[in-house]
């Protein structure tokens, strides 16, 4: 007989949580690849991007500012209310494969993945806040330099 999985009292596995990790710095890798090789401008992340971008906007209207997704605050996205407001941007896009899973994310536009510069997200932040980087131009100095 099947028992029902309690994620609150499952085990961390160490095994797993480092294959995670690598999962995420592999994509971080790839992602930063491609920007030293493509304007960030021309680049289209998933099929979903204008979606993406639009309810990013309509959640986030702050982010309509490009200085404001140029630099992203970790506490207010950590924040309970931040946490809250991001978890409801996130459900909207859950038909998207993956669309949870732990990735790494740049506090800094104008900035390479650094230990100090990065924080962990879901990868729908990732997309929302690289897909609005990439068409207001703040990545593509990557690609200059």
């Amino acid at each position: 007989m099947a028992t029902q999985f309690d994620a609150d009292n499952a085990d961390n596995l160490g095994e797993i949580e480092m294959q995670f990790a690598v999962k995420a710095v592999q994509q971080a890798e790839t992602y930063w690849s491609l920007l030293e090789k493509i304007p960030g401008s021309k680049l289209k992340l998933t099929k979903f991007d204008d979606d993406i971008f639009t309810c990013l906007l309509e959640a986030f209207p702050e982010f309509k500012e490009p200085a404001n997704v140029a630099q992203i605050s970790e506490e207010d996205m950590k924040s309970a209310a931040g946490k809250t407001k991001w978890r409801e941007f996130c459900e909207q896009f859950k038909d998207i494969e993956d669309y949870n899973f732990g990735t790494l994310l740049r506090l800094k536009a104008s900035e390479e993945y650094t230990q100090e510069g990065t924080i962990f997200a879901v990868r729908i932040q990732f997309y929302a806040i690289e897909i609005a980087r990439n068409r207001y131009g703040l990545n593509d100095w990557a690609c200059k330099k």
